[in-house]
């Protein structure tokens, strides 16, 4: 899926693999195998430098929902308390979202193959 969803913003922006692969850093075998779905599992660095490189939101190219969406009203008040508690500054949350929608990402693919 996140294959496809590569491939697919990066033909409408009009980005040729090899230009968009040197623009985010990576092999143009590297990036090809992810839009091939050959490599599954590429690194959250890796996505990032792509999701740059076409202008979009991680979660996009994930294709999931904002934690916003995912949790309840109270459960989401109880997750920020907790993030604050914990020290973490408001200026660090974007890194955290970006971890937890690439874990929920992964168990979904997860959850895709044992079915």
């Amino acid at each position: 899926m996140i294959g496809e969803n590569i491939q697919h913003i990066r033909k409408k922006k009009g980005l040729s693999l090899s230009e968009c692969a040197k623009r985010a850093n990576i092999s143009k075998s590297y990036l090809s195998n992810i839009e091939r779905n050959l490599n599954q599992n590429p690194s959250v660095q890796i996505i990032g430098k792509v999701a740059m490189v076409l202008g979009v939101d991680f979660r996009t190219l994930l294709g999931t929902k904002s934690v916003e969406e995912l949790l309840p009203e109270n459960e989401w008040l109880d997750f920020v308390k907790e993030l604050k508690d914990s020290g973490i500054e408001k200026e660090q949350l974007q890194e955290y979202k970006t971890v937890i929608e690439f874990v929920k990402w992964q168990n979904e693919k997860i959850n895709k193959e044992r079915t």
